[in-house]
C-alpha cells in the first residue's frame, strides 16, 4: 500500500494505491471519495477491492491535505466542484491517469466507483466518456452535469441507491434513469429498502441528516459490485 502524490494542472493531489497479492498485472478500480475528501472509508473500500484481486486507487479531487471534518467544511470543499463540473471532470481524469500509471496496473482495464459526492463524480466520468469500462455509484447524487447536457455514455453504469435517501429523492431517481436511457448507456439500478444516504459508510448514524449505515445494504451492494466487476473485466 502506498500514498501516491500526483499533479493535475500543476496542483498536487494525494491518492491511495493498493495492489492485489499474487498478481503481476491487474485491472484497476478507481475510487471517488465522499464530500469530506479521501479518508478511512475510501481506504477501507480500497482494501476490499484489492481482496477481490483488483488494483485499487482512491483518488483525490480536493488537493493534498485538503480534507473536511465538519458539515460546513465539507460543503465548502464540495460545492465549488458540484457547481463547476468541467473542473471536477478534469480532476477526475487526472486521478484516473495516475491510477493507470501505477506499477502492476493494466491500463486497458479500468472501472470507477464512488460514494455520496463520489457517486456523482463517477457518473460524471461516464458522462464525459473517460476511459473506463464501467462506473458504480453508491448512494450518489444525481444532479446532471450542465457542461454535458446530452451525454452519450459508452461505459456500463450501475447505481446502488437507498430508497429513503433524502439527498436523492424518487423524482431524482426517475430523472437519472431518463438521462441514462437517453444516453444509450447499458445501465442498472438497485434500490435498497430501509436505507438512507451513506448506507455503506461505516459509523454513519445521523438520522436527522439522513446518513445512516446499513450493514445489509452494504453487503448486498458490494455483492452487486463484485458481479459488475466480473462482467467488466
Amino acid at each position: 500500500m502506498s500514498e501516491v502524490d500526483y499533479t493535475v494542472d500543476g496542483k498536487t493531489y494525494e491518492g491511495y494505491f493498493l495492489r492485489p497479492k499474487g498478481k503481476d498485472t491487474a485491472p484497476v478500480v478507481v475510487i471517488a471519495h465522499a464530500w469530506g475528501g479521501l479518508g478511512d472509508n475510501e481506504r477501507e473500500k480500497a482494501e476490499r477491492i484489492a481482496k477481490l484481486g483488483y488494483a485499487a486507487f482512491a483518488m483525490d479531487v480536493y488537493g493534498k491535505g485538503k480534507r473536511g471534518t465538519t458539515v460546513e467544511e465539507n460543503q465548502a470543499l464540495m460545492n465549488p466542484l458540484v457547481g463547476d463540473r468541467a473542473e471536477l471532470q478534469k480532476r477526475l481524469a487526472g486521478g484516473l491517469a495516475a491510477a493507470k500509471q501505477q506499477v502492476g496496473v493494466d491500463p486497458t482495464k479500468a472501472a470507477a466507483i464512488g460514494f455520496c459526492f463520489g457517486g456523482l463524480a463517477v457518473l460524471d466520468m461516464a458522462r464525459a466518456n473517460h476511459e473506463v469500462l464501467g462506473v458504480a455509484s453508491f448512494h450518489g447524487l444525481f444532479r446532471p452535469a450542465e457542461n454535458v447536457p446530452a451525454p452519450k455514455i459508452t461505459a456500463k453504469v450501475m447505481i446502488e441507491h437507498g430508497w429513503h435517501d433524502p439527498m436523492a429523492t424518487p423524482e431524482d431517481v426517475m430523472a437519472i434513469t431518463k438521462e441514462l436511457d437517453g444516453s444509450g448507456a447499458d445501465w442498472q439500478l438497485h434500490v435498497h429498502g430501509n436505507s438512507m444516504h451513506s448506507f455503506t459508510t461505516l459509523g454513519a448514524d445521523n438520522r436527522e441528516m439522513g446518513t445512516v449505515y446499513n450493514a445489509d445494504s452494504d453487503r448486498r451492494s458490494f455483492e452487486n459490485l463484485e458481479n459488475f466487476l466480473t462482467e467488466l473485466f
